[in-house]
Formats: structure tokens, C-alpha cells, sequence
């Protein structure tokens, strides 16, 4: 399978990093199968920190096979909601996992969960919303061992 890690420099060696904000599925290597997504996270990461947009191209063998503890939500379900806000808001404490694959909670998304969040909707009323969003996916390496399943190919400058 190949996948695209959108950033503002070339990552030959992921790496698990430390992260300075709380993200949809937590601490982990995040990466989409969806290369326009990849490249207008590459180009939305320079705005914020500088560099060129680059995009990452990796392959990874077929994860399914390796042991490794792997979540996959199928759609923005309730199950995913509550699984991203948790993350989002620094308080998910439940099972951890080496490999998360689900939708993408973008900005456009994010508000949807804002407003979920600041219990301004109901939670039946946010699914209802993210049901008709484009929502591209994400795969995400949350340990060392899962890392150290993506192998390098190469990288564009977009």
C-alpha cells in the first residue's frame, strides 16, 4: 500500500515526536492514502512553520498481517466521535493502539465537533453533519513497532 505524509521537509525516517497540540487520533505518525489531502497538508504546514511543502511517498507492507493492534473506524460513527474528541481535548485514556485508520476530522469537520463539544448540537445532530462532508482518510502510527513498518521511496516538492 502506498501512503503520502504531508509536511514542509523530507522525512526519510518517521519518527514519533512529541506532539505540542492534541490531534484526532492522539500522539502518532499521521499519513492518508489520499495524495491531493497530503499535499494541502504539506502546503497548509508551511504556512504555519515556513519551508516548502513536500510530500513524503512511503510504502507499507499489508498491515492487516504484521500483529499489530489496529483500530479502523469505517465512517465519522458515534464510536469515532467520541474517539476523536477524547483525543482532541487531551483525554482519551482508554486502549491504545499501534495502527489507527479512520476520516480525517479537518477544519471544516472540527467545527462540526466544536459545536458537539460546546453543546451547542446534539451528538445525533453532529453525525447527522459529518454524514454529507467529504471526509478523506487517515492512517495513523501510533508506536515504534508500527513505524517501523513504513518504508521510504520518496519525496515531491508540490
Amino acid at each position: 500500500m502506498i501512503i503520502y505524509h504531508g509536511s514542509n521537509m523530507v522525512v526519510e525516517k518517521p519518527r514519533l515526536i512529541q506532539q505540542n497540540r492534541y490531534l484526532d487520533f492522539g500522539c502518532g505518525f499521521y499519513t492518508t492514502t489520499n495524495k491531493e489531502q497530503a499535499e494541502a497538508f504539506a502546503r497548509k504546514v508551511c504556512i504555519r512553520r515556513g519551508g516548502s511543502p513536500i510530500v513524503n511517498v512511503y510504502v507499507v507492507p499489508e498491515i492487516f498481517e504484521k500483529g499489530l493492534k489496529i483500530k479502523q473506524f469505517e465512517g465519522p460513527n458515534e464510536e469515532w466521535l467520541d474517539f476523536v474528541t477524547y483525543n482532541r481535548s487531551g483525554c482519551y485514556g482508554g486502549e491504545q493502539f499501534d495502527i489507527i485508520i479512520g476520516p480525517v476530522a479537518n477544519d471544516d469537520v472540527y467545527r462540526t465537533i466544536q459545536l458537539y463539544t460546546g453543546e451547542l448540537i446534539s451528538k445525533q445532530k453532529a453525525l447527522e453533519s459529518l454524514k454529507v462532508k467529504e471526509l478523506f482518510n487517515q492512517y495513523v502510527f501510533a508506536t515504534d513497532q508500527a513505524i517501523e513498518t513504513i518504508r521510504f521511496v520518496k519525496s515531491v516538492e508540490v
